[in-house]
């Protein structure tokens, strides 16, 4: 979880002691935010943290296709599969 407190710096700090931050950043699993101006700009982060948070927009995202397909079964907005597998083959130009 980000600490506002302790993972926001300036980009210049950033730049000075680079191997420092990169340490900090990979011990603590936890993104800094670099200002410019005093303005927060980028966002650092370890290459293993930054992966668990797209594997877990991709099960967020896989979750709500899922709610969004049952909420199309609940309403009713369904056909029967094979009318589904042959409006497929047509949108790809798949030939049986």
């Amino acid at each position: 979880m980000l600490d506002i407190t302790k993972d926001i710096d300036s980009l210049t700090n950033f730049k000075r002691n680079t191997s420092e931050y990169l340490q900090r950043i990979k011990k603590s699993g936890n993104p800094l935010v670099l200002t410019v101006n005093g303005k927060a700009e980028v966002v650092v982060q370890d290459a293993e943290s930054y992966q668990k948070l797209l594997e877990l927009v991709d099960h967020i995202q896989a979750i709500e296709g899922i709610q969004a397909g049952l909420n199309s079964v609940q309403e009713g907005r369904t056909f029967p599969a094979k009318e589904a597998l042959t409006k497929l083959k047509q949108k790809h130009g798949i030939s049986s």
